[in-house]
């Protein structure tokens, strides 16, 4: 039995962050950064039949056209993604009543609907990218056993390519969902190669007040090449849903609307729109 000290749960019996019980929702789930965006897209939605907010995770499950799926806000960085990863799975793999593991386990499809910078010029602003690998830079996965699910060769690769300063953490690889490549992909949809960082400014490489490790680590992600796989946008979340996913089970992928390119200098003239643009392609997609 797990202990109440590991799996929380609130007076009601919900999950303790996500504040959800398991018939609050769907097998298709969608998650989103901001709070505010959930409802940009469940306002495409015949109906809504639940929804909760609890600190920055918002979750709303209903329907689009007939198909159930669930809206879900994660908030920023991988360590809020280990908290609704987890909770997710708890939810679906977890009885939560006698707080003992099922004997048959339920595969959850995730997809997170981002938005991100490009680091290739010939991924243009406006564009979509799904990441068909996701490199972690934080250490948050490293916490877990995740030897037999991680591209080792691809990070030798970055390793060497970047002069990665160990002390920082190996860096880690994992590749995309297969079964929702093959579902969400199209002639409209770039695939890449996605890395997530720990932080906003110094792990990104900005510089305010504080000097940075590595000055031309940009630089050098912008050159990286295995196989003819190049970097191409940098987030905050992918790496680890991945992982996480690919460690529990579940289908895992990351959209990204395009909204800025580094290597041109370029801003999108119309971020919203380049957002609902994918939101629609990933509704539409799931209702298949």
């Amino acid at each position: 039995m797990i202990q109440s000290s590991e799996l929380i749960l609130n007076p009601d019996g919900s999950v303790y962050h996500l504040n959800l019980k398991p018939e609050h929702i769907a097998h298709d789930i969608i998650f989103v950064g901001d709070q505010n965006r959930v409802e940009k897209i469940t306002q495409f939605f015949d109906s809504i039949e639940f929804s909760t907010q609890k600190r920055e995770f918002k979750t709303q499950t209903g329907y689009f056209k007939g198909k159930k799926m669930t809206v879900m806000s994660t908030g920023i960085g991988p360590d809020n993604i280990d908290i609704v990863m987890n909770e997710l799975d708890a939810l679906v793999n977890i009885d939560i009543e006698t707080r003992k593991p099922k004997a048959n386990l339920t595969s959850l499809n995730i997809i997170r609907i981002g938005t991100s910078g490009s680091l290739q010029a010939d991924i243009p602003c406006d564009s979509f990218v799904m990441s068909k690998y996701g490199l972690g830079l934080d250490n948050m996965l490293r916490s877990y056993l995740i030897d037999d699910i991680s591209e080792v060769a691809m990070e030798d690769a970055f390793i060497k390519q970047t002069d990665w300063d160990m002390r920082k953490g190996r860096p880690y690889v994992i590749a995309c969902s297969e079964t929702l490549e093959k579902r969400i992909q199209s002639t409209q949809i770039h695939k890449g190669f996605t890395g997530t960082a720990g932080g906003f400014y110094g792990p990104q490489g900005r510089v305010l007040r504080l000097e940075i490790q590595d000055p031309s680590l940009n630089g050098k992600m912008d050159s990286f090449d295995y196989n003819g796989i190049k970097m191409t946008n940098l987030e905050m979340e992918t790496g680890a849903i991945y992982g996480l996913g690919k460690l529990l089970g579940h289908e895992c992928l990351s959209l990204n609307a395009i909204i800025a390119n580094r290597a041109t200098g370029t801003f999108s003239e119309d971020p919203y729109k380049a957002v609902d643009a994918l939101i629609a392609y990933a509704l539409e997609k799931l209702a298949e």
